[in-house]
């Protein structure tokens, strides 16, 4: 199969899962920014706890927090075992 057509099944409209989830990107991104730190951390213990709750293996959290004229802003990236996770871990945040 090529990377670059999904392989469909005309009666049912479906694609192969592996067409939409090759396990290539595994990370999620977040970033926002807040009026003061104390709120920033407050989501980043949050969004790891929802991260947690996805994962089959631990997965590696890294944030940063960078001030910034109108508050701090907070970037995270988690970095899941599977695409999977980091789809549920996405989809949990909706």
């Amino acid at each position: 199969m090529s990377k670059c057509t999904a392989d469909e099944t005309p009666v049912c409209c479906c694609m192969d899962v592996g067409t939409i989830m090759d396990n290539t990107d595994c990370t999620a991104s977040y970033s926002r920014v807040f009026a003061n730190k104390a709120q920033a951390q407050e989501t980043l213990a949050a969004l790891t706890e929802k991260a947690r709750a996805a994962e089959s293996e631990p997965c590696q959290i890294t944030s940063t927090f960078t001030d910034e004229a109108d508050g701090v802003r907070l970037d995270i990236d988690f970095l899941f075992a599977c695409q999977a996770e980091a789809l549920i871990f996405q989809l949990g945040l909706r």
